[in-house]
């Protein structure tokens, strides 16, 4: 399914002339310029490489261009055409190595006589008369070639280029003779190789016997992984070798590789949570789609013009089934979208999950996710929504050398996000860990909990307790948290900037057994409401009051449940909360 739509998104784009014909890449990074001669002498190396921002600095970096598809190289000497690094079309030797050089270089010549003989080309007939009179022992020596010649070995890509005696001059990569012959030599590469039914298009071809790499996913190999592969006999079965064992055609391999490898080098397609890579698409190849998802729940809507607010808007509007305009598109609800989550594993992907289903539903989904998290912002929280990153960076303690959450948690906390299932456990228990450890019930953790109760436990009392804003009459184990955060207000006012407070010394005690908690904390409020002022102790003794009024008559209940604490911290929450939006009013 996975490479069926991968293949589905790269035929679109074909459609659309937004990417390369089967036999070229579309974007390879590109240094120098080998330019030939007539005569197939070298007559210049030119610079390719360009200036591109990276962060708030300018770099010099290769410049993409389009090039005949690449081989992949395990082991062993494997030549590309026109396009290929000083090895192979210089036979340069800088790894003390020359016989290997030497192979290198005479596989390219054997490749580029095997395209380009009979040929009627003015730019063939100089690269084949290239490599017939090229010496590999003298380009370090090569005047044109040794001021550069650092940075030439320096995996740097080269390709060759023509100029004619009337000073026109062009890439070889756009010489339509040129282009005709390798298009030719590809579609017939796999003649000799053994045909079979391929999985993705169902028809008879020639398999790939090794898939193209994948670039661009963060943590995998610099030269690429592979999502398929069978590299070791372990993997392979009734006597296949290779791709053999799941026959994928070559145009398949091709264009599923061809279509990850532009997500994930496009990045308002890609984006990374954790150690996963999440590249996003739609059906009809629209870009709209995929910056809106990235939008909806990773956020990051300021930086590419769009508001909060308008961000908002079209995700309610797409939640009701209504198409909307969005990034000069307009988003149709219906349009069948994709969503592949991948992480790296040493030379391999893993496929974290692959979600398919219509751009409506996903949006329905996030607002439900958003209305689920909707609580109380604090003034100083100035975050219109809280991304997937800091949901999960709520179980991790920030003082630890190790600051990334779980990335089973990351992986299973998107799914549940974007699928609408129950959020996952380890988001409850790291919460809860923090909670109890730091004693501090934050925004993002008070939203993780009430989300959590209201999607995995959906009762009517859950309703009533896991609001938005406080709830001025609720059951006991939230009005004991309420109780907790007046308690502990009383103390601050009556010892203000006192070293160690209640929360500090009972907060655990007091949610999980509250009846060992509370007698002791209420008694101790009565000897701080006498060193106030006669209007906060009458303001504070009515609080006080008014909250053990809404406590059974038999007393503090000896213990509290998980889900009876959850609502213990949201009463205690909401509460803190209202204190600070009566003080910021008062200022």
């Amino acid at each position: 399914m996975i490479l069926q739509a991968l293949t589905a998104y790269y035929e679109q784009l074909l459609a659309q002339g937004r990417v390369e014909a089967p036999g070229w890449d579309s974007r390879f990074k590109v240094s120098y310029e080998l330019r030939l001669g007539p005569d197939g002498q070298l007559l210049a190396l030119n610079d390719l490489r360009q200036e591109v921002p990276k962060g708030k600095k300018t770099v010099i970096a290769p410049r993409e261009l389009p090039v005949p598809h690449r081989v992949k190289r395990a082991s062993g000497v494997a030549a590309n055409f026109l396009c290929d690094n000083t090895s192979y079309l210089l036979g340069a030797d800088e790894k003390g190595k020359p016989e290997r050089s030497r192979q290198c270089f005479e596989a390219c010549a054997a490749l580029h006589h095997k395209v380009l003989d009979g040929v009627d080309s003015p730019a063939a007939k100089a690269i084949l008369a290239f490599f017939d009179s090229w010496e590999p022992d003298t380009a370090p020596t090569h005047p044109l070639l040794a001021e550069q010649w650092a940075d030439l070995n320096n995996n740097a890509n080269l390709v060759f280029g023509y100029e004619s005696p009337d000073g026109a001059h062009w890439l070889a990569t756009t010489d339509d003779a040129i282009r005709d012959a390798w298009q030719s030599a590809f579609d017939t590469s796999d003649a000799d190789a053994g045909t079979a039914r391929c999985l993705i298009t169902g028809k008879e071809a020639g398999i790939a016997r090794i898939h193209p790499a994948i670039k661009g996913v963060m943590g995998a190999q610099a030269a690429g992984a592979a999502l398929v592969s069978f590299n070791a006999p372990a993997f392979c079965s009734y006597g296949h070798e290779q791709g053999a064992n799941a026959p994928v055609s070559e145009y398949a391999a091709f264009a599923y590789t061809t279509a990850l490898n532009l997500l994930l080098a496009d990045r308002n397609c890609c984006q990374r949570i954790g150690d996963t890579t999440i590249v996003c698409w739609a059906e009809n190849a629209a870009p709209a789609y995929s910056n809106a998802m990235l939008m909806f729940f990773c956020g990051g809507a300021e930086a590419r013009g769009v508001s909060e607010s308008d961000l908002a808007a079209a995700l309610k509007a797409l939640s009701q089934g209504r198409p909307v305009s969005f990034l000069d598109d307009k988003l149709d609800p219906n349009q069948n979208f994709y969503v592949l989550g991948i992480s790296p594993n040493a030379a391999r992907l893993s496929v974290r999950f692959f979600l398919r289903n219509s751009f409506g539903q996903f949006a329905k989904n996030l607002q439900d996710h958003a209305d689920r998290l909707s609580i109380t912002r604090p003034a100083f929280d100035k975050r219109a929504s809280l991304s997937v990153w800091v949901l999960a960076q709520e179980t991790v303690n920030q003082k630890s050398r190790d600051k990334n959450p779980s990335p089973q948690l990351v992986g299973d906390l998107l799914r549940a996000i974007l699928t609408g299932g129950p959020y996952p456990a380890t988001l409850l228990n790291g919460v809860t860990l923090r909670i109890r450890a730091e004693r501090e019930v934050t925004r993002g953790r008070a939203a993780i909990l009430k989300a959590y109760y209201l999607r995995n436990y959906p009762t009517e009392l859950n309703k009533e307790v896991f609001t938005v804003s406080l709830n001025e009459s609720s059951n006991v184990p939230y009005v004991l948290g309420r109780l907790f955060s007046v308690l502990e207000t009383i103390q601050s006012v009556a010892n203000p900037g006192i070293n160690a407070t209640i929360k500090d010394r009972y907060f655990n005690s007091a949610c999980a057994t509250p009846a060992t908690a509370f007698p002791t904390l209420v008694k101790l409020a009565q000897k701080h409401l006498q060193k106030m002022s006669t209007p906060n102790e009458v303001h504070f003794s009515k609080q006080l009051t008014e909250l053990m009024a809404q406590l059974p008559e038999t007393g503090f209940p000896a213990r509290l449940s998980l889900p009876e604490q959850g609502a213990f911290e949201i009463g205690y929450y909401h509460q803190t909360q209202k204190r600070y939006a009566k003080k910021n009013e008062e200022e």
